[in-house]
């Protein structure tokens, strides 16, 4: 008997399927929250009057945020596409058109 267990991260305000995680931290206490594109836009635009004037005091800057799980086994995606003639990089992000055809193909 074979399993498949998809996770689906979903926007903590409304629902929706998101598109990334967002951390941030606020009086001591850090926070993430899962958001897609838009509500992520809006939290950045909220938070940039302070964080413009405000004093870094660790962490790193990231310059893309971090992206949503996609639920796959990156492995078995890039066999599965070697298979059929898919061309990509050993490493890397894998095109979510990619993962869509694997997933499609019933795996």
């Amino acid at each position: 008997m074979a399993t498949r267990t998809v996770t689906e991260l979903l926007d903590d305000m409304t629902g929706q399927l998101a598109d990334e995680t967002v951390a941030f931290g606020l009086d001591g206490v850090e926070y993430e929250i899962d958001v897609t594109k838009k509500n992520a836009a809006a939290l950045r635009k909220a938070l940039t009057p302070y964080t413009e004037v405000g004093r870094r005091v660790g962490g790193r800057k990231q310059n893309t945020p971090k992206q949503v799980a996609t639920g796959v086994d990156n492995r078995a995606v890039r066999a599965w596409a070697a298979s059929n003639g898919i061309e990509l990089s050993e490493r890397g992000r894998i095109p979510s058109s990619v993962i869509e055809q694997y997933q499609a193909a019933g795996n």
